[in-house]
């Protein structure tokens, strides 16, 4: 009996080693330093969060691995502001966390709560953000409770504002969400997954940037063109929207030259050391076949005794 106790202490020493060190990891690590040259990150909270889900979204966007942040909330009223034809009524619960970038280092987006932001994907944000002219930052998007995440966008032009003292052409913050809704509706009802839609859209951009497109026939061209290019086949209503979008695109003189350089798409730091291992479905069922068959001997043990 005494050689049974003594294995299962060791067995038990073995599961803390694993887990101890990620928690001790977790618990000694200092709280982000704060940036003198470009400033401390801003959370945007959504203005119809209530106590319980404004904490759980704090806890999401890691707030308190921060020495300092700037908070603010966005409403209705800016939604208006950034997109003609909105509802100043409308409820707001996607939120984000903002930490701008030196020059050249790219979007960054993670979406810490996927399960909740149920149609707008990190690469349609990042598209979006590049069209109504926002650079270099990694960008948290978090939402308490399932919701599209069209209002995390509106959010965060108001944190670049805050943030940089700029001010965002209307007319590009318009269009970027206007993309936004037309790349979702893409991924709804034409078949095609939310990566084959950022592709496409991504693609007619960089083919108007270099052939600057001067008519709408000419814009309509390079949208059949890139969608022969993927095999995609849309309704004509379909078709005609995205038409439509590319059309206000080409006439934004916007410089799609720097997209290569911001799209980069990096993956958070725990992704990075744990991304692979967690989507290994192989890896965790051995796992716990592992742990069944532990449970399984140490009960053996005992019920012989």
């Amino acid at each position: 009996m005494k050689q049974k106790w003594i294995a299962l202490i060791a067995v038990f020493a073995l599961m803390l080693s694993i887990v101890l060190p990620l928690n001790a990891s977790a618990a000694t690590t200092a709280k982000n330093p704060i940036n003198e040259k470009l400033g401390v990150p801003i959370v945007v909270y959504g203005s119809n969060l209530s106590a319980e889900e404004k904490e759980n979204v704090k806890i999401a966007l890691r707030v308190d691995k921060e020495t300092e942040v700037d908070e603010i909330t966005i409403s209705g009223q800016d939604l208006a502001k950034y997109i003609k034809d909105s509802n100043p009524s409308s409820r707001m619960f996607s939120s984000a966390k903002i930490t701008r970038q030196d020059a050249g280092k790219g979007l960054v987006i993670s979406i810490v709560t996927p399960e909740n932001i149920t149609q707008v994907t990190s690469e349609m944000y990042a598209s979006a953000m590049l069209t109504a002219g926002i650079e270099d930052a990694i960008v948290e998007i978090a939402a308490p409770k399932p919701v599209t995440g069209h209002s995390a966008l509106v959010g965060i032009y108001k944190a670049y504002e805050v943030k940089t003292g700029e001010t965002l052409d209307i007319e590009r913050t318009d269009v970027a969400n206007d993309e936004l809704s037309v790349a979702t509706s893409l991924a709804e009802s034409a078949g095609v997954t939310d990566a084959q839609v950022a592709e496409l859209l991504t693609e007619i951009k960089k083919v108007i940037a270099e052939n600057k497109p001067e008519s709408k026939e000419e814009v309509q061209q390079i949208v059949e063109d890139q969608l022969a290019k993927f095999q995609i086949n849309l309704s004509d209503r379909d078709r005609q929207l995205l038409v439509d979008l590319m059309d206000r695109i080409s006439n934004l003189n916007i410089d799609f030259s720097k997209w290569s350089d911001q799209l980069s798409y990096l993956s958070t730091e725990f992704n990075e050391k744990f991304g692979a291992i967690l989507e290994d479905e192989g890896f965790w069922q051995s796992v716990k076949n592992f742990f069944n068959s532990l449970i399984d001997t140490i009960s053996s043990w005992f019920s012989k005794e």
